[in-house]
Parts: structure tokens; sequence; C-alpha cells
């Protein structure tokens, strides 16, 4: 069977479990889930009720860094998967602390009771950290690290682009820009329609043969 991934197009969960299926060109039928209306089928499927969530022959992944894994599992051209002990480290701290400070700067309205300002000093602290130690890239060559983080640190940068900007980021800030030029980027946060039950299947990547 073709895998069947579940996606949403903002959801930077959604878009570095897309990406990892671009590097590998591992074919997979996209389902675009509107949050507000999430078909049944796709409950009936995902044990978090989440996006993304990976329907494969051999079972259901719905955590975004094991869909990763998986399609890189599959096809690896560009040895995403070769990184150090302190990559799966930077990956842990994005999804662990990072993510917990990012959502209470973009969503203050959902968490009355905390402190914005005190959240986005904790954020901005690991993207310092990431500056300091960025090259081009986290390692020495593309990896799982960098495309893993790189959505987050997109999520964040827009909360307000004019004051990311200007922070004392000049490696974060370009390994940013990289990335969002990179045409693979924008072949990942293509449009599709919202996907109901009993449509024509389509297939992402695009141009998998």
């Amino acid at each position: 069977m073709t895998p069947v991934l579940y996606s949403f197009r903002r959801c930077p969960y959604a878009i570095r479990a897309r990406l990892a299926f671009q590097s590998a060109d591992c074919r997979v039928e996209l389902r675009e889930v509107v949050l507000r209306d999430k078909p049944q089928a796709f409950l009936d499927t995902s044990p978090s009720g989440t996006v993304p969530c990976l329907v494969h022959a051999d079972g259901v992944i719905d955590e975004s860094i094991d869909i990763m894994r998986w399609a890189l599992a599959q096809n690896d051209p560009h040895c995403w998967l070769d990184i150090p002990p302190s990559g799966e480290d930077l990956i842990a701290r994005c999804d662990g602390p990072f993510k917990h400070a990012l959502d209470r700067t973009k969503y203050s309205s959902r968490y009355p009771d905390e402190d914005v300002e005190n959240h986005r000093k904790e954020a901005s602290a690991f993207l310092s950290y990431l500056d300091a130690m960025l090259g081009p890239w986290l390692f020495e060559r593309p990896s799982l690290a960098d495309f893993a983080i790189l959505p987050f640190v997109r999520q964040f940068a827009f909360i307000d682009k004019q004051w990311f900007d200007a922070q004392p980021w000049q490696n974060l800030q370009l390994w940013l820009q990289v990335f969002l030029n990179n045409p693979m980027f924008s072949e990942t946060m293509q449009k599709f329609p919202q996907w109901q039950d009993g449509d024509t299947p389509v297939f992402f990547p695009i141009a998998s043969s």
C-alpha cells in the first residue's frame, strides 16, 4: 500500500514530516486535514487526533519526528540521519522547552496567566544558542536536526518578524532565510484542498516517480 500522511499545511510538525518525505523522495498519499473539521477517518486512525499522522503497511505513527525517521529510513540520499547525539539533544530541546515558550509567546491570549515576555526570553535563549553554533548548518552538513528545528524557528520568527530581524542572530537569520528560499520548502508548502473520504488520491511529493 502507498503510505497515507494526514497533514495540515501550516503546522510546523506537519511541515517537518513533509520535508522528510520530500528529501527521501518517498511517495505518500497526502490528506490535508482542516483542524476545525477533522474527518472521522482521521480520528479513527490517529491515537492522538493530531497531525501529522502516518499510516503505513505495518501500523500508524503520529509523532512527527518518528515520521521523519521512518521516511528517511526508506531512503536517505542526503544523509540527514547521520547526526551526532548532540543533534538529537537539540531536537528534544526544540520540541520541549522551546516549543513550550513559543506557544506562550505566539498564542498569549490562550495563556492569560503567563508572562509572555518571560517566555519570549526563554525561546530567545535557545535561538541564541543555535546562533552561536551555526555555520551554514548546525553540523558539518544539512541533517535531520536542521530540518526538524527550522519549521519552529520559522513559526517563532513570524510572530513579530521586525523584532526577530532586529536581534543579533546573524547566523540564525541567514540559516532561516536559506531555508525559506529553498525550492524544497516551497514544494513542501504547496496548497492542497481539504481531504474528504472518497476523494481522488493526492500524492506527495508531486515530482515523485
